[in-house]
């Protein structure tokens, strides 16, 4: 009889490590470190071919391959759509990640019965029942929509044995596969617990290669705990063709889904939803409704345009300055990096002669968004400098730009879109860093003020702000 081994291995980032340990060497991860059993069966090994495949493979010259775009399954979601490329594709493996509570399974049901009225459906659930789930779908149905009652080739089944499921996925034969969560299913040959590293790459490898045997698009959803103990959707991103992680302040309405990996399309696009009771609801324009609650001429106020991927989005930065009793003052970011912020507040303590050093910073991007680039640097400088004199923003204007230690505002890309978009909502003015290059022409109907350096700019940008430089 072979002999059964034990192995510890972290459920965050997959090392194998020879003992148990505290603290992962590899990712600083402290009691990550799970002991597992694996026994050397063919599933163990590796030595089993490859399930779902069939038959060998062959090479063939490049010249010969059809190089046919690969024609999408259509989705009536537009935003869903944009970010996956313009619709689901057949054979394709799809996980989508978050946080608990997020709307993940929400999400994903829509898109489900939306499939479900043109083709078959087959939705997997390891963690609700299949009664859970109608109720959520009945919540789901529009009372204005013509298509009101749930449709007929939408199959579900509560499942976590992944071998059963394959079995109804021969039976069913569905245009479109969804398992809530990859994290419940599992293989019973292998030894370890559902959601462990070995039972997460196993099922969803077994799924993938399902996919592509069969031209089925699958979608997985991942998800980790509070406490970050089962293995996280990070696991599965090099097994996967797109990965989608839905964002946002569970405690906000407005919702992101943001898509980092794409085989089959542009990385780093955006869709913008909005969560209610009537599950979630496209954002058309999500500048306008990030800026519909804007307070005009309030100081500590400033709009500035970020890139999504694609999209450029108008966001409203909130700056406060308070004077601090504490020795070391806070720097509290909601939306921003913090080291962003300190910079900023470095630059303005330096270059600009603010007296930041005995100031409590508080900083919001409004809406919930998180801000990674650097062309919201002028507005963040511009909504603390705003907070910090008392005089507010011109109302009508738009800041971008990058920061630099020095004082000087830098280029950032696609400065036409971000435009044009401002324009779009009603901006009459912006702005921006001086061109050095005046290669393309920028959009016409706007004012476009350029400025060299960041005192320059806010002078500018703030009202009366002449008479107190």
């Amino acid at each position: 009889m072979p002999k059964t081994q034990t192995q510890y291995i972290c459920q965050q980032c997959g090392r194998i490590l020879p003992r148990m340990l505290g603290r992962c060497p590899n990712c600083n991860t402290y009691g990550s470190v799970v002991e597992e059993i694996v026994s050397p069966g063919p599933a163990s090994r590796g030595k089993t071919p490859a399930r779902g495949l069939g038959g060998k493979s062959a090479p063939l010259r490049l010249r010969e391959i059809s190089g046919d775009a690969e024609e999408r399954l259509p989705l009536s979601i537009s935003e869903f759509a944009r970010v996956l490329g313009g619709g689901v594709v057949p054979g394709s493996i799809v996980l989508i990640g978050g946080d608990p509570g997020i709307g993940k399974s929400t999400l994903v049901l829509q898109l489900a019965m939306e499939m479900a009225r043109k083709s078959r459906v087959l939705y997997v659930s390891g963690e609700e029942s299949e009664r859970q789930i109608k109720m959520r779908a009945l919540r789901l149905l529009k009372p204005g929509d013509k298509q009101t009652s749930l449709p007929e080739e939408l199959l579900l089944v509560t499942e976590t044995n992944l071998e059963v499921v394959l079995d109804h996925v021969r039976a069913a034969a569905p245009s479109l596969l969804i398992v809530d969560s990859i994290q419940t299913v599992y293989l019973p040959e292998l030894e370890s617990t559902a959601g462990s590293i070995s039972q997460v790459r196993e099922c969803a490898a077994r799924l993938r290669e399902l996919a592509k045997a069969s031209n089925m698009a699958v979608f997985l959803i991942g998800h980790v705990t509070k406490e970050g103990a089962i293995a996280g959707p990070r696991v599965l991103e090099h097994i996967v063709d797109t990965v989608l992680y839905l964002e946002g302040d569970r405690y906000q309405a407005y919702r992101l889904l943001r898509s980092v990996k794409n085989r089959f399309g542009a990385t780093s696009e955006v869709g913008v939803f909005e969560m209610r009771e009537s599950g979630m609801v496209e954002v058309a324009n999500p500048s306008e409704a990030f800026l519909a609650e804007r307070l005009v001429n309030a100081a500590g106020s400033a709009v500035t345009v970020t890139m999504e991927g694609t999209r450029p989005l108008l966001v409203e930065l909130q700056g406060l300055t308070s004077p601090s009793n504490l020795g070391n003052p806070r720097r509290t970011p909601n939306g921003v990096d913090l080291n962003r912020l300190l910079l900023v507040v470095a630059v303005l303590t330096r270059r600009v002669g603010l007296r930041l050093a005995e100031q409590d910073v508080f900083l919001n991007v409004v809406g919930g968004l998180k801000i990674t680039e650097p062309a919201a640097d002028l507005a963040i400088a511009a909504a603390l400098t705003s907070s910090m004199r008392d005089l507010p923003v011109r109302a009508d204007l738009a800041l971008i730009g990058e920061v630099g230690l020095s004082g000087e505002l830098r280029w950032v890309g696609q400065m036409n879109a971000r435009l044009n978009e401002a324009a779009k909502l009603g901006f009459r003015a912006a702005v921006i860093p001086r061109r050095v290059q005046r290669a393309e022409p920028l959009p016409r109907g706007m004012e476009i003020l350029e400025a060299r350096s960041l005192r320059e700019a806010l002078g500018l940008a703030l009202v009366s702000g002449e008479k107190k430089e």
